[in-house]
């Protein structure tokens, strides 16, 4: 009998979906609305370059970005399956939604770790 991947794509689906739902709302709030308003003082490109600069807030963000692409192939992947009813194409549907989460993670990666 072979093994299911099932359970690997569905915990990528669980921890991107938690992980987006607790960080992302934040950094919205603080990029988009706190340092635009004036409620939080702006850090400055030099002052975002230096954090961004530490390792770990690189791995931090790359993490983001993984998990939160393969969260948003694996719900992209279903809705076309239940809401559009395309199972005849479920293995083109699942190379690309993963493919593309796969592609995007590596770009973020390169753009990320290409940072000076």
């Amino acid at each position: 009998m072979r093994r299911s991947r099932e359970p690997f794509f569905w915990s990528l689906f669980s921890s991107g979906g938690m992980l987006a739902a607790l960080v992302l709302p934040v950094l919205a709030a603080l990029l988009l609305l706190a340092i635009p308003l004036g409620w939080v003082a702006d850090p400055g490109r030099a002052e975002l370059a230096s954090r961004l600069g530490h390792p770990l807030a690189r791995l931090f963000l790359f993490v983001l970005v993984f998990l939160s692409m393969f969260h948003w192939a694996h719900r992209f992947r279903y809705t076309l399956y239940d809401g559009l009813q395309l199972y005849h194409l479920a293995t083109l549907i699942a190379l690309l939604c993963y493919g593309g989460a796969t592609v995007a993670t590596l770009v973020a990666a390169y753009l990320l770790w290409s940072l000076p």
